[in-house]
């Protein structure tokens, strides 16, 4: 039991990407045609708006018409990403929210591909490519990760140079007995 625990904060970020992504991509698809375009008010339409997009490719529509390699990398992925989460230490939060959003957003475009041979898209901002819930989650979780190496390298670099079996003069806690 104890090893299921560890995969609570996996399963419980990724179910809730899961849900939001198919949820929204089932609302698109229940309201608007492919290609068709909303925008709740006219002046926001050069900034942002909703069109449904049949993407067969990878994130932002990049790789068009590979979707079989595309769900093979998605499933191995995804189980890489279970494989490895319970590997990473307590500490390093960012890295299990990195990977649990990441394992989010490859699941929920996963069952499209299964499901319909393609992903949906909707989410239109600027000149950008259309995206969905589940790319915007792998992205946040790659910029999650980004920042959190970046942070862990800064911390690594600020703490003492430890010659090997010595402990820095601070840490005193790692001291042989009788030497305090």
């Amino acid at each position: 039991m104890k090893k299921f625990v560890v995969y609570t904060p996996l399963f419980a970020i990724s179910s809730a990407v899961i849900a939001l992504d198919q949820w929204t991509k089932w609302l698109v698809r229940t309201h608007l045609a492919i290609q068709e375009t909303w925008v709740p008010w006219d002046w926001l339409e050069p900034y942002a708006r909703i069109v449904r997009w049949k993407n067969t490719g990878v994130v932002f529509g990049m790789f068009q018409n590979i979707g079989e390699v595309i769900m093979v990398l998605s499933a191995l992925i995804s189980i890489a990403i279970i494989y490895y989460y319970p590997k990473v230490p307590k500490h390093e939060i960012y890295l299990k929210i990195a990977l649990s959003l990441q394992l989010g957003g490859a699941v929920g475009n996963l069952i499209d591909r299964i499901a319909r041979g393609y992903v949906t898209d909707f989410i239109s901002i600027g000149k950008f490519a259309v995206f969905n819930v589940a790319d915007s989650s792998i992205s946040v979780g790659v910029v999650i990760l980004l920042i959190g190496v970046w942070i862990s390298e800064m911390r690594q670099k600020k703490q003492p140079v430890i010659s090997e079996g010595h402990p820095a003069p601070e840490d005193v806690s790692k001291l042989p007995e009788g030497h305090e």
